[in-house]
C-alpha cells in the first residue's frame, strides 16, 4: 500500500475517530443538561463508567445511523414527502433508544421525547465536526462529494466518458429579470453578481469590477406566464394548446391542472406527439424537481412521472438519495421547523402592521412554504450536485422557493428578499462542486416567469371573477358580494343590460342549471366555459343565452380586456366603453384594448386564441403601467399567468462561452424560442446532442436505440471553457 493511501485512511480514521469524541462529549453535556437523560444507574457510579457508557452509546448510535437509517428510508419512500420530513425528529430518537438498549454496559436511559432532542443535536453535531474536518483537507472534501455521486454513477455502467463540457439549466421559478437585476445591483445575490461582473455594493473606487462570465437577457412570456406553459416550451419544444395554469376540455369534461401529476402526464404526452422529440434531456439528461422530465431517464421530483411505478422512476426516488445521510435529515427537518416558525412571524409581523395588500399565510401554508424553501431546495440541489459529479451531459433542476414566497408576501417583499439570498448560496455550493466534476460544467441560469404585485380582485371589488360571471349571467350572487359596493355596480350593470327595473330581483331571469359556467382563474387570467355546449361558443351566441355578460366584463374596471370567438371576424378583443376590436387587426401599432399590456401582447393573444382548449371567454384583469400591479383573480399578492408587468419578463442568463442567444435587436419571446436556444446551446457543448442521423449512423452497429428529433443543425462550435 503507498504513502498516498496510507495518509488517506488514517485521515478517514481521525475524522471518524474526532467525531465518535466530539459525539460522546456532546452525550455527557445532554445528559447533566436533561432530568430525563441518564447514562448511569440510580446508584453513583465513577465518572470512568460514565464515559465509558457514553463512548459505547455514541458508537452504537453511529453505527445504527450508518447501517439501519438509509433501510428506514428506503421504506418510507411511499410516505409523502412533507410526512417524511416530520417523521424524521421521530425516526432518530428510535434510533437512539436502541443504541442505549444495546449498550453493553446497559446503564443509559432517556424519555422518548428526550430521546428525540438528543439524537437531533447529536446528529447535528456529528454532521458540523465532520464537515468541518473535512473542509481543512482538499482531497477528503472531494471523496466526500463524489461519494454523495456513488448511486447514480452506478447507473452509468457501459456509458461512455464524458466528452466535452456539461451544461447544467438551473431555474430559478418566479424571478423576474428586474427582480434579479436588483437582487444582483443590491448585493442580496453576491454570486449572481460576480457572474455579470458587478462590483459588490457600496462600490468603491479601490474595488475593482470582477471579469463577467455571464450574459442577461430578458425574454417575453407567452399569454399564459406560469410554469406548465413554460417549462413544457422549453423542456419538450411546444407548449401548443396550453391556454392556462388551469382550464376545462369540453371534449373530456375534465379540468386540466397543470400541477395535477395525471394532467402533466397528458402535456407532456401530448407535446411528444407534436414534436416527435423526447425532449431536451433525451440524452445523458437529468430532470430534477421539475413539472415535466423533458425526456431525461434520470428523474427525481418529476410531477409527470410521478404514479410511474419502478425503483428508479418514482418521484420521491431522489429523496433517498438525500435522506439516506441521516446528518441531512436531520439538518433538513431543523431547517424545515424553523422555516414553518419564520413564516409564522412573518405573517404575524405584517398583521399586525397592517400591511396592504396581504393574504391569508395560516393553515397548512406555513408547511407548505418550508417544504418549497427547504425540503425541496434541499433535495434538488443534492441531486444536481450528484449529476455533475456523475459527469451528465445535460442536467435541468427547479427551485421553487421564491415563487412560493412571492405569491404570498409579494415578489418585492423583504420576505421574498431573503429567499433570494439563500438561493444564491446555493448557487455558490453547486459552483464549487462542479470544480470537482469529472467534466467542465456551463451554468446557464434562467426562469419560467416573472411575478406582477398588486391587490388580488376579491381585496379591491369584494367579489370573485366568478361572483361576476354570475351575475352577468343573472345568476344568483353570494350575500358577500351583494352586500359590497362593486357587488351592487355589478347587479345594476345586468337589470340594465336586460332593461329590468332596479327593484325588480334578478331571480325572474335566473336561467336553468344546466347553462352555469364554469369559471376558473390561474393568476390575472381567467377562463368561462360553458360545460354544455360541446364546442367554443361564439360571441353571438353568448349575447344570445346571456345578453349582459360580456359587456358586464369588459367594462368592469378590475377587467383589462376580453377575447372571445366571432363568427363574422373569427376573434374579438373587447374593453371598456364599447371597445371592440377583431383579433386579426390586432398589432403593437394598433393595439385597442392592449395598449397597456406592451409589444408583443397582441402576437401572444392571438395564438392562443388558436388553441383548441381555449375557453369561451379568456378575461385578463387590468393592469397599471405606473406601479405595474395587476389584479390576482386568485388569493394571492404576487401572480402570473397572465398579461401585465413584470410575470411576462423573465431571464435567460448565459456563460459567455456559449452564442448569443439571439441576434442583437431580436426579440426572444416565448418558451418554444427558449428551447430552440437552448439546443443549440447542447450542441455547442459538443456533448451527446448530435443530430440523429449521425446517431443511427455511429452507432448502428450496436443497436442503439435513439429517439427521433427535429432539432436544428449544430451550430459552429465554441470555446469549451465552463462556466
Amino acid at each position: 500500500m503507498g504513502g498516498g493511501r496510507w495518509r488517506r485512511v488514517l485521515s478517514g480514521v481521525w475524522r471518524m475517530l474526532a467525531v465518535w469524541a466530539v459525539s460522546t462529549l456532546t452525550m455527557l453535556v445532554l445528559a447533566g443538561a436533561l432530568p430525563d437523560f441518564r447514562l448511569q444507574s440510580e446508584s453513583d457510579e465513577s465518572a470512568t463508567q460514565i464515559a465509558v457508557t457514553a463512548a459505547l452509546g455514541a458508537g452504537a448510535f453511529g453505527l445504527l445511523s450508518s447501517l439501519v437509517w438509509p433501510l428506514l428510508v428506503r421504506a418510507l419512500l411511499l410516505v409523502p414527502a412533507l410526512v417524511l420530513g416530520l417523521l424524521v425528529f421521530f425516526l432518530n430518537g428510535s434510533l437512539l433508544l436502541l443504541a442505549l438498549r444495546l449498550n453493553p454496559s446497559g446503564q443509559g436511559a432517556a424519555a422518548p421525547e428526550t430521546a428525540v432532542v438528543v439524537a437531533a443535536v447529536m446528529s447535528a453535531v456529528a454532521s458540523a465536526t465532520g464537515g468541518a474536518l473535512a473542509v481543512r483537507d482538499d482531497d477528503a472534501y472531494r471523496r466526500r462529494l463524489y461519494r454523495l455521486a456513488d448511486r447514480r454513477r452506478g447507473h452509468a455502467d457501459g456509458r461512455m466518458g464524458p466528452a466535452g463540457p456539461g451544461t447544467l439549466f438551473l431555474q430559478l421559478d418566479g424571478v423576474g429579470h428586474d427582480v434579479l437585476e436588483a437582487a444582483a445591483e443590491k448585493g442580496l445575490m453576491p454570486t449572481v453578481a460576480a457572474w455579470l461582473g458587478l462590483a459588490p455594493p457600496p462600490a468603491s473606487a479601490g474595488v475593482a469590477r470582477p471579469r463577467p462570465t455571464h450574459r442577461l437577457t430578458p425574454w417575453r412570456t407567452d399569454w399564459s406566464s406560469q410554469t406548465g406553459a413554460s417549462q413544457l416550451g422549453i423542456l419538450h419544444g411546444t407548449n401548443h394548446d396550453v391556454p392556462a395554469f388551469r382550464w376545462y376540455e369540453k371534449d373530456t369534461r375534465e379540468v386540466m391542472v397543470c400541477n395535477r401529476p395525471s394532467s402533466a402526464a397528458e402535456l407532456q404526452r401530448r407535446a411528444v406527439d407534436r414534436t416527435g422529440d423526447g425532449g431536451l434531456l433525451t440524452v445523458d439528461g437529468a430532470s430534477r424537481g421539475n413539472l415535466f422530465s423533458g425526456g431525461a431517464e434520470q428523474l427525481a421530483l418529476v410531477l409527470s412521472m410521478a404514479a410511474r411505478r419502478g425503483r428508479r422512476n418514482r418521484s420521491r426516488a431522489g429523496y433517498f438519495a438525500y435522506f439516506s445521510d441521516p446528518a441531512n435529515a436531520v439538518r433538513t427537518a431543523m431547517s424545515f421547523v424553523a422555516d414553518v416558525l419564520r413564516e409564522i412571524g412573518q405573517s404575524t409581523r405584517a398583521r399586525m402592521a397592517e400591511q396592504r395588500p396581504r393574504v391569508k399565510r395560516g393553515g397548512l401554508y406555513p408547511f407548505i412554504r418550508a417544504f418549497a424553501t427547504v425540503v425541496e431546495r434541499d433535495v434538488v440541489v443534492a441531486a444536481v450536485i450528484g449529476d455533475m459529479l456523475a459527469g451528465r451531459a445535460a442536467i435541468y433542476a427547479d427551485l421553487v422557493a421564491y415563487d412560493e414566497v412571492a405569491h404570498h408576501s409579494g415578489p418585492h417583499s423583504r420576505d421574498a428578499a431573503k429567499i433570494l439570498e439563500r438561493l444564491d448560496r446555493s448557487l455558490a455550493l453547486i459552483a464549487q462542486v462542479a470544480e470537482h466534476a469529472p467534466r467542465a460544467y456551463r451554468i446557464v441560469l434562467l426562469s419560467d416567469h416573472g411575478q406582477s404585485p398588486g391587490e388580488t380582485f376579491l381585496g379591491r371589488y369584494g367579489l370573485t371573477l366568478g361572483d361576476l360571471v354570475r351575475a352577468g349571467c343573472g345568476l344568483a350572487v353570494p350575500r358577500r358580494a351583494q352586500r359590497t359596493h362593486s357587488g351592487a355596480e355589478a347587479r345594476a350593470a345586468v337589470r340594465a343590460a336586460l332593461r329590468i327595473p332596479v327593484e325588480e330581483g334578478v331571480e325572474e331571469h335566473r336561467p336553468t342549471r344546466r347553462s352555469e359556467p364554469i369559471t376558473l382563474a390561474s393568476g390575472n387570467l381567467g377562463l368561462v366555459s360553458f360545460p354544455d355546449v360541446s364546442h367554443r361558443m361564439s360571441r353571438e351566441e353568448i349575447d344570445a343565452r346571456h345578453p349582459a355578460l360580456l359587456s358586464t366584463l369588459a367594462n368592469h374596471p378590475g377587467v383589462g380586456f376580453v377575447l372571445v370567438r366571432s363568427e363574422e371576424h373569427g376573434g374579438v378583443v373587447l374593453g371598456a366603453h364599447g371597445a371592440e376590436i377583431p383579433i386579426d387587426d390586432l398589432s403593437d401599432e394598433h393595439p385597442g384594448p392592449l395598449a397597456d399590456f406592451g409589444p408583443g401582447a397582441a402576437d401572444a393573444v392571438r395564438r392562443t386564441h388558436g388553441f383548441p382548449h381555449t375557453a369561451d371567454i379568456m378575461v385578463n384583469s387590468s393592469y397599471d403601467p405606473a406601479d405595474g400591479e395587476v389584479l390576482a383573480f386568485e388569493e394571492q399578492i404576487g401572480s402570473h399567468g397572465g398579461l401585465g408587468g413584470c410575470q411576462s419578463r423573465p431571464f435567460l442568463m448565459s456563460p459567455l462561452a456559449l452564442s448569443e442567444p439571439v441576434a442583437q435587436d431580436e426579440p426572444l419571446t416565448g418558451a418554444e424560442h427558449i428551447h430552440r436556444v437552448l439546443t443549440r446551446w447542447l450542441r455547442e457543448a459538443d456533448g451527446p446532442q448530435v443530430p440523429v442521423a449521425q446517431l443511427e449512423h455511429s452507432e448502428g452497429a450496436r443497436g442503439t436505440a435513439r429517439p427521433a428529433t427535429n432539432r436544428p443543425a449544430p451550430a459552429t462550435q465554441q470555446d469549451p471553457a465552463g462556466a
